[in-house]
């Protein structure tokens, strides 16, 4: 199923989230079309991670729908719920990264488990996929022990594009890095969004690669998505809680929750 020219391809109507007492999502919508690339900001606990993980169903949202390529996904069976997320790929914050398996078996881990590849093929395409962020070869042969972190970050990008997916997440996709090397990132991420049409959805505190890799900007500030706009308007947003959090500001309307 594919969505008309004017359906969003990802739509949050009033997705609500509670662990125990403690409300996460508290009524988010959103939209987002075909192709974009949208990054919600916000602190650290402030549920980014809640979010994506509901679109996903990991997570079951207590209320509200959740829309995939104009399909309701809120509810869905097992076996609906795998055909629906091999419309996704994923970077995970931490790279995910099986040590006991070479770098492209990592790669085609989903060829592979989830879509019944020959290994063959499979490795043809996690090879050729590496190509993709800037890795040789040779590369596949190694262990994620025997990289550095910026290039572990690569192969995690690797992985979640080899699937050919619509839908790609990024989950704080520089964290960890230094800043050339998280530059370099961005760039990748922009590139293959780009090239491949893919859809993307990020979640970063990182400002500086929410501004490159995004096309528009929201953030999520007591379980509410209190803004959106253009990436390249985020700066002058007209909100406190947004230009308090762009600018790195102690003093503002966000107040840190402090143990006493």
């Amino acid at each position: 199923m594919s969505t008309p020219n004017n359906t969003p391809i990802i739509r949050l109507k009033d997705v609500r989230k509670s662990f125990g007492t403690k409300d996460v999502l508290t009524g988010v919508d959103l939209d987002i079309q075909k192709s974009e690339s949208v990054v919600v900001i916000g602190g650290s606990g402030s549920g980014k991670s809640v979010l994506i993980k509901s679109i996903l169903g990991i997570v079951q949202a207590d209320t509200g729908t959740i829309e995939v390529d104009g399909e309701d996904v809120t509810n869905l069976s097992p076996a609906e719920r795998d055909m629906v997320n091999r419309k996704f790929g994923m970077l995970f914050q931490g790279g995910a990264l099986f040590d006991s398996l070479p770098v492209w078996e990592n790669v085609a881990f989903g060829l592979i488990q989830g879509r019944d590849m020959k290994r063959a093929a499979a490795k043809e395409r996690a090879i050729e996929t590496l190509g993709k962020v800037g890795l040789a070869p040779e590369v596949g042969a190694l262990f994620p022990s025997e990289l550095s972190g910026g290039m572990q970050k690569r192969v995690g990008l690797a992985r979640a594009i080899a699937g050919e997916p619509e839908i790609v997440f990024f989950d704080e996709p520089t964290t960890g890095l230094d800043p050339i090397m998280a530059d370099v990132i961005n760039d990748l991420i922009v590139s293959c969004v780009k090239q491949q049409g893919i859809t993307a959805l990020s979640i970063t505190h990182d400002m500086h690669s929410a501004k490159k890799i995004g096309d528009r900007i929201t953030m999520l500030y007591e379980g509410k998505l209190i803004w959106v706009g253009d990436a390249k308007e985020v700066e002058q947003a007209d909100n406190p809680y947004v230009d308090q959090f762009v600018h790195g500001r102690a003093d503002g309307p966000i107040k840190m929750q402090l143990r006493r």
